[in-house]
């Protein structure tokens, strides 16, 4: 019986972990995210200053 639980509960556990990792999106949202895919924006100074930030941290080390 021991066996029967655990093998129940492991199958349980990886499916809600399987619908957990799934990103289901609207037909508007689809066509957004495809579009920022193929073109993306220019980076932002913020983003710019950050990747900047980065590079000085890992030559430090």
């Amino acid at each position: 019986m021991t066996d029967f639980v655990v093998t129940a509960v492991q199958d349980a556990a990886q499916r809600a972990i399987e619908q957990a990792d799934v990103m289901r999106l609207s037909l508007a949202d689809q066509a957004c995210f495809a579009k920022a895919l193929q073109s993306p924006p220019k980076p932002s100074p913020a983003l710019k200053r950050a990747i900047a930030h980065r590079r000085k941290l890992l030559r430090a080390e």
